[in-house]
């Protein structure tokens, strides 16, 4: 006979779901940065055009197979090469993913970088 199931602690987590991709901040100060580290994380073709375009496209397709978890470490490096209105653009292009195929986005940082962060945030999304 089978034991009953025992609830788990709250700290730990059992998912069958996709395991969330996960993009190093670090790594993506500049545009052409962003997509090499995007493709690799979300393992995106070859043929991925590498442009704001291409990647609502591409969210779509990842995104239309299940839901995707994405989650940026040292989200407070994420395109601070760039000007303001790119981080506008990357933040419209997840939005829309979001709302079109329930991609997820999660922005970590540091305690130093959250109030920055927020700003930037504040001042990108409409």
């Amino acid at each position: 006979m089978a034991s009953a199931e025992r609830p788990l602690p709250q700290w730990l987590t059992v998912s069958a779901g996709p395991a969330p991709a996960v993009v190093d901040g670090r790594a993506c100060r500049t545009r052409a940065a962003f997509f090499e580290e995007v493709a690799r994380a979300l393992a995106l073709p070859d043929y991925f055009g590498r442009n704001w375009d291409a990647l609502t496209d591409a969210l779509r397709d990842t995104t239309g197979a299940g839901g995707v978890a994405l989650v940026v470490r040292h989200a407070e490096d994420l395109l601070i090469e760039e000007p303001a209105e790119q981080f506008a653009t990357l933040l419209a292009v997840l939005g829309a993913a979001a709302a079109d195929s329930g991609l997820t986005v999660t922005l970590c940082t540091g305690p130093a970088h959250e109030s920055p962060l927020r700003e930037r945030l504040s001042d990108a999304l409409p």
